[in-house]
């Protein structure tokens, strides 16, 4: 089973039946090349890269931006292709209905996971209010996925995504499954650090701000961080992720499968430790 962990569907063709919806996404995502994709499409690129599964992020800024991407619309992929998408729920901190929203997530939509994106948020992961946001994850046991490190999205701020700020969650939380998406580029160490000290912090390979797939991870992930520290110590919490369609799926996937990872840890970052990261599949 190979999975990818981080996949936002905003120009899927499915949900993007309003061109006024379809444009404010444009705008508010800061991508504007691509036009909208059948999901025909979306099954090609997944058989060209050898990919099983994709868990699909919605965006839900609704007290700034509004919700872009939001819960109803990942259940409907999900519902079109079962045994290809799994969904994550979105909520906005700031959003006074945002734990009613997430518990409905979970329970009524079934949803997987929860995206959250501090940065265009503006809230900082260890602030109060994140906390019954938190609670609701344990009590469900539901991981969540965080941007971490360079958002290029408009209205974000890095400093509320650099991966140290994660660190009082993953320490107070630790039943909590987190993802530091993006491997919290560029703090690439750091982000192995907490991986280190804390088994779970996971992070995802959706990265690629320089050069093509093949040059930025050689870069990344055997220079800025020697590959054997994944090989021989963080194999269990790294998970592919392309970061599509900012990022092209086919390359990446491509790009990660030649660096030179032993095969048994290639099997974990290409889907076994998103299983584990999801709680299973089921």
């Amino acid at each position: 089973m190979t999975i990818d962990i981080h996949v936002h569907p905003a120009f899927y063709a499915p949900i993007n039946e309003d061109p006024a919806r379809e444009e404010l996404r444009h705008r508010q995502l800061d991508i504007h090349k691509n036009g909208t994709a059948p999901l025909e499409h979306i099954f090609n690129q997944m058989r060209c890269a050898g990919l099983d599964r994709l868990c699909l992020l919605p965006e839900d800024y609704s007290a700034s931006a509004g919700c872009l991407v939001e819960n109803e619309e990942i259940r409907k992929l999900v519902d079109m292709a079962p045994d290809k998408f799994i969904g994550f729920a979105g909520v906005d901190p700031r959003d006074p209905a945002a734990c009613e929203k997430l518990e409905d997530a979970f329970t009524r939509l079934k949803l997987k996971g929860l995206k959250l994106h501090p940065g265009r948020h503006h809230v900082m992961p260890s602030d109060p209010v994140m906390e019954p946001i938190y609670a609701i994850c344990e009590q469900y046991n539901r991981p969540i996925l965080f941007h971490a490190g360079l958002s290029w999205e408009p209205d974000t701020l890095t400093s509320y995504c650099q991966p140290l700020a994660f660190e009082t969650v993953a320490a107070k939380h630790p039943r909590l499954r987190i993802c530091l998406a993006h491997f919290g580029w560029p703090w690439v160490r750091e982000t192995a650090m907490l991986m280190v000290k804390y088994p779970n912090v996971y992070t995802d390979t959706g990265a690629l701000y320089f050069d093509n797939a093949k040059e930025f991870y050689t870069q990344m992930l055997t220079r800025d961080i020697p590959i054997t520290w994944i090989d021989r110590s963080l194999r269990h919490q790294v998970m592919f992720g392309s970061n599509n369609p900012r990022f092209e799926q086919i390359r990446m996937a491509q790009a990660i499968r030649e660096l030179g990872f032993r095969d048994s840890t290639l099997e974990l970052i290409m889907g076994r430790n998103a299983i584990d990261f999801l709680g299973g599949l089921d």
